[in-house]
């Protein structure tokens, strides 16, 4: 538990501060109250929780079993009688406790967690208006219809409050539908009173064009316009509504990590419905729309249909064909045209509708990638035999980059539908599933992960060459044995290969074993018949 929480504690501490350096434009520069930067972090916090709890799994049971193997503690246990998954008993219960209590903190902090964080995030860009123009592109100040568009080139002086080459973009209070107002100056300053709502941005040496809106439709098409010179220019900028943001206003946000399990399930349900409902409603326009309704009446009465038509327009009259040839044409340009646009959106909601899914399922992956972790942790560090930060922290995060890296391509896959949602969720966690039983059975059968001098001797065996370097030998039979094998059975005493041999082959002992502790009780004078 002592290494668990240190390394919780360290694991968190890194993640959060790669999220101040992500979020470092939205904090800084706002003149932020040090509580509201904390509130920021707290409400980030959660989220990073279904990276941080695995990897700590991962590299705590990997250091504590490490160190269990480094210091000959499984020897001791095994000479014992103690069995790896005895060891483990007591940790495997700890790991499916912990997994309950990530799934319930998935499914009710993070959602609660998530809305109070993009809140506040919305809420600090309105802050500090003095910071809003950027160098270079567009920046919005005011809200409605008396907000302004503001560009500059570049900004200099000790307070960055002279500006250079300036265009502004006003939007008409009578008609807020467009940009109708332009003003182009080639210098500007920023001006304000201590303590004053009112920020005063004067312009020199430009123009200012405004698009006259006529009501009568006559007067409209000869687009009237003003276009005024000036050597200065003043606007009054009123930042009341910015200054007095409340930074706890509570704001109409909604996206896939701020739903619970039982609201996915409605919202999942009714985005379904209302896609399959646009894609029926395009189908009938579609359909509506190519004019076959209108035509039908347009059939040649009075006249009777031919046998056989080779041209389905030999039952229209003569007058119409021209006019079918031509609207088909047209229709089928618009129909093209609309079918790219719907593709489009069908993609976007397509990506958001399985956005909702990944997030459902993720809820039931984390406490699944938990004890999987687990699983490869503590057996990979009863194979290593390194404890502590080193080695083991190296491996730790070599297998978790491998596990979050497919974890991530899956689910990018899978939010344009090159994988569904489900097998993206569960892809990096079914893959690691053959690791975890294939290292636990590697560790409880006392293998490396690799034996590199079994290996070769398999294949002298293979040709037929007698090697002695891992073996047991009998005369002319030689027992092909890992070095850990050997070690085991020339560790025992009498009454442990007897046991050896009464049990037989199973799962804690290979055919090897058995056979090498029959031969050191036939060396040491046992009759094997009457044992």
């Amino acid at each position: 538990m002592k290494t668990f929480f240190s390394v919780f504690i360290i694991l968190m501490f890194i993640f959060v501060l790669q999220t101040i350096w992500l979020y470092i434009s939205e904090l800084a520069g706002k003149d932020l109250d040090f509580w509201i930067v904390m509130k920021f972090l707290w409400f980030v916090s959660p989220r990073l929780i279904p990276l941080v709890l695995p990897l700590t799994i991962l590299v705590t049971s990997l250091m504590v079993f490490g160190s269990f193997s480094e210091n000959y503690e499984f020897a001791a246990m095994k000479s014992t009688g103690i069995s790896l998954q005895r060891a483990m008993r007591s940790l495997m219960f700890f790991i499916l406790g912990l997994s309950a209590v990530a799934f319930l903190f998935v499914n009710n902090v993070i959602p609660y967690s998530e809305y109070k964080w993009q809140n506040l995030r919305r809420n600090i860009a309105q802050l500090s208006p003095s910071m809003v123009i950027a160098e270079g592109q567009f920046s919005e100040i005011g809200e409605g219809g008396e907000s302004i568009n503001i560009k500059v080139t570049e900004k200099y002086g000790d307070r960055e409050e002279f500006l250079r080459d300036v265009i502004i973009h006003e939007k008409n209070p009578v008609k807020p539908g467009g940009n109708y107002i332009v003003t182009i100056a080639e210098s500007g300053e920023l001006a304000s009173e201590e303590g004053s709502n009112t920020l005063s941005l004067i312009l020199c040496n430009g123009y200012r064009y405004e698009e006259i809106q006529e009501k009568d439709i006559k007067k409209q098409r000869r687009m009237p316009f003003v276009k005024t010179y000036f050597n200065e220019y003043t606007i009054n900028i009123d930042l009341t509504a910015l200054n007095n943001t409340d930074i706890d206003k509570e704001n109409d946000l909604s996206n896939q990590n701020m739903f619970k399990m039982n609201e996915l399930f409605v919202e999942i349900d009714s985005l379904s419905q209302s896609y399959s409902k646009d894609i029926q409603s395009f189908n009938n326009i579609t359909y509506y729309r190519s004019g076959i309704s209108k035509i039908i009446d347009n059939k040649v009465i009075g006249k009777p249909l031919p046998d056989t038509i080779t041209n389905f327009l030999d039952v229209f009259k003569p007058k119409s064909q021209f006019d079918i040839v031509k609207r088909a044409l047209n229709d089928a340009k618009g129909t093209v045209q609309s079918i790219d646009a719907k593709k489009t959106e069908f993609k976007i909601k397509t990506k958001r509708l399985n956005k909702f899914e990944m997030s459902l399922h993720d809820k039931y992956v984390l406490p699944i990638a938990c004890v999987i972790l687990f699983f490869i942790g503590a057996p990979l560090g009863a194979i290593i035999r390194k404890g502590g930060m080193g080695l083991p922290m190296v491996v730790a995060i070599l297998l978790f980059l491998t596990y979050h890296f497919i974890g991530i391509f899956a689910k990018n896959s899978a939010e344009d539908g090159t994988l569904h949602p489900f097998t993206a969720s569960l892809m990096s966690t079914l893959i690691m599933l053959p690791l975890s039983v294939w290292l636990t059975y590697r560790a409880t059968t006392d293998q490396g992960i690799f034996d590199m001098d079994t290996f070769f001797q398999r294949i002298a065996r293979l040709f037929g060459k007698k090697t002695t370097d891992a073996a047991i030998v009998d005369g002319e039979n030689a027992l092909l044995l890992t070095q850990q094998e050997k070690a085991l059975v020339l560790s025992r005493n009498d009454e442990q290969l007897k046991n050896i041999v009464k049990t037989g082959e199973g799962t804690n002992n290979s055919k090897e074993v058995v056979q090498a502790a029959r031969q050191e009780l036939e060396k040491k004078g046992y009759d094997l018949e009457n044992l």
